[in-house]
C-alpha cells in the first residue's frame, strides 16, 4: 500500500512552505494539483521535478478510483491546492474518505490555511468558531443567513473580490449593520490589510476602496 500525503502550500508569501513539504513532495512519486500551471512555479522554485497531474472539482470524482489503484499498487501520492491546505474549500475530501474506506493511509501536513491567521488577528473570539467557507451564491443564500444569524460563536467565511460587498450589505441586512466585522485580505502578502469595524463600517470602507485579491471575513456570534 502507498501513502497519501495532503501538503498545503503557501498562500502567499513562499517562506511559509514547509522543509518537511518539500521533502515529501520530492520524494512521492505522483502530485496532484488544482491547477498544474499555477503549482508548476511553486514546483520549480523549490526544485521539485516530480511529475504532476491536475485534480480540480471538475474531474476529482472520476479520478478516485484510478488513483485508489495506484495507492494500492504502493504508490506515495501527494496532493496539493493552488494555495494553502487541501480540502478546506478545495479539492480533497473525496479522495481522502475514498482512501479512509480502503484502509489507505492518510497523512495530512501542518502548514498554511488562510482562515486561521484571519481569525486569530480578527480580536474577536476565537476559543469557540464556525468555518462556514463560501456562502451560496443563489440557492439557499437567504437560508443560510437567516440561520447563521442566530449563530453565537464567531464565523469565518472565504469570499471573492467582486461579490465581497454584496455579501457584506447581506450582514448588515441579516446580522445588523452593529455586528463586529473583519476582513483579511492578500494574507501574508506585500499588501496584507486587516479591516476592523462593525458590518456597516467595514462595508462604507470597501465601497470606497474596492478590495482585491482573497478574501477572509471574521464575523462575531450573535450576542
Amino acid at each position: 500500500m502507498g501513502k497519501l500525503y495532503l501538503v498545503p502550500t503557501p498562500i502567499g508569501n513562499l517562506e511559509d512552505m514547509t522543509i518537511r513539504a518539500i521533502r515529501i513532495l520530492k520524494e512521492v512519486d505522483l502530485i496532484l494539483a488544482e491547477d498544474t500551471r499555477t503549482s508548476g512555479k511553486l514546483l520549480h522554485h523549490f526544485e521539485i521535478g516530480t511529475p504532476m497531474k491536475s485534480h480540480h472539482m471538475h474531474n476529482e470524482h472520476n479520478m478516485v478510483d484510478y488513483l485508489v489503484g495506484r495507492l494500492k499498487n504502493g504508490e506515495n501520492i501527494a496532493l496539493i491546492s493552488d494555495a494553502g491546505t487541501p480540502a478546506i474549500s478545495d479539492p480533497g475530501f473525496l479522495l481522502t474518505r475514498a482512501c479512509v474506506e480502503h484502509d489507505i493511509e492518510v497523512d495530512c501536513l501542518p502548514g498554511a490555511t488562510a482562515f486561521v491567521p484571519a481569525l486569530v488577528n480578527s480580536g474577536l473570539p476565537n476559543d469557540k468558531f464556525v468555518f462556514e467557507g463560501f456562502l451560496p451564491v443563489k440557492k439557499g443564500r437567504q437560508t443560510r443567513l437567516k440561520f447563521l444569524a442566530e449563530e453565537s460563536r464567531t464565523i469565518i467565511f472565504y469570499e471573492s473580490p467582486h461579490k465581497l460587498l454584496k455579501t457584506l450589505a447581506n450582514f448588515v441586512e441579516y446580522f445588523g449593520a452593529d455586528r463586529p466585522v473583519s476582513v483579511s485580505r492578500e494574507l501574508t502578502k506585500l499588501y496584507e490589510e486587516t479591516v476592523r469595524g462593525s458590518a456597516e463600517e467595514v462595508l462604507k470602507h470597501f465601497t470606497e476602496k474596492p478590495p482585491k485579491g482573497e478574501i477572509v471575513i471574521v464575523v462575531g456570534g450573535k450576542k
